[in-house]
């Protein structure tokens, strides 16, 4: 699911929940089998990232392991379906965009998956703890930013081979234009076409807030909390939002962004490159989060309630 515009361009509306913070209760995780087996071609392709000049293809099998589905039950045909992105923090913690998750709908997390039609053996299946919305986001403004949430996982998350933390980028740091960005999704190919099943990437080149912000493309709508990047058939598309865009700094890729919204008028638009939320902008949320969730009592930690 990607957030859209109008067709005139201002945000989508959205009814907002009545409190930043939700708490589901999740039935208990499902048994996972585990395959110990990376292939040499996915660990090199990692390697070459940088190198690499990617306009819209399968992505090589786990060859992004910090990538999760974000899936919701599903009435008609399985009992789940993909929904948006997300991305690993660690055993415990995914990352994805507020307005995937601001409904009270039965979730669950799929870690280690490349297809989502053919079950391989890798795969995690996580139900929801708890999921956290930024305080300050707004389903009725998306162009206020902040969309942005933290899902805390019922139970851990083994990491192995096939599902691994990403790396985040550091309070305040920013990109060059020249910086190599690719996003990754199993959304749709185009604005009128299926989910894609099998993880693609796409090499997305990174548009300046200055010209993002200017009045031929987004105007006032992209704040200094947001990321652009993506011109004409390089976008993402629904189903990539809360997904991730991955810059290569100094050979390693890093999380800078989670893919927010597109321009209502379709997934590829000249001026309307995609808007993902600023990582490195929530930071110290990101943080808060975490920690004030957990407290020590006699050597064993336990969640705090969410109220």
């Amino acid at each position: 699911m990607v957030h859209y515009s109008s067709p005139k361009d201002p945000v989508a509306h959205y009814s907002s929940p009545k409190d930043p913070v939700v708490h589901y209760s999740s039935p208990k995780d499902p048994m996972v089998h585990y395959c110990p087996v990376l292939s040499q071609e996915a660990l090199s392709f990692l390697e070459d990232l940088a190198e690499r000049d990617v306009g819209g293809e399968v992505a090589l099998p786990h060859s992004w392991p910090w990538q999760a589905s974000v899936q919701v039950s599903n009435p008609r045909g399985s009992p789940f379906k993909h929904m948006c992105g997300g991305v690993v923090l660690n055993k415990k913690w995914i990352l994805t965009a507020a307005h995937c998750v601001e409904t009270d709908e039965l979730r669950r997390i799929v870690l280690g998956d490349h297809n989502l039609t053919d079950y391989g053996g890798q795969e995690i299946y996580k139900t929801v703890g708890q999921v956290y919305l930024h305080p300050e986001w707004n389903s009725t403004r998306v162009d206020d930013g902040c969309d942005i949430a933290l899902l805390r996982l019922h139970t851990d998350a083994a990491i192995n081979k096939y599902v691994q933390p990403a790396t985040l980028p550091k309070p305040g740091d920013e990109l060059s234009k020249k910086t190599t960005c690719y996003v990754t999704g199993w959304g749709m190919t185009k604005a009128s076409g299926e989910m894609s099943m099998l993880l693609k990437q796409v090499y997305l080149p990174l548009v300046d807030s200055k010209k993002c912000s200017s009045k031929d493309y987004w105007g006032t709508t992209v704040k200094d909390t947001m990321v652009c990047a993506g011109e004409g058939d390089s976008a993402n598309c629904q189903g990539d939002s809360g997904g991730p865009l991955n810059c290569v700094v100094n050979g390693r890729p890093v999380v800078y962004g989670i893919t927010s919204f597109v321009s209502a008028r379709g997934c590829s638009q000249p001026t309307k490159p995609t808007v993902f939320t600023h990582v490195s902008a929530f930071s110290e949320w990101i943080e808060s989060v975490r920690q004030r969730t957990q407290r020590c009592l006699c050597g064993k930690c336990m969640d705090d309630l969410v109220l």
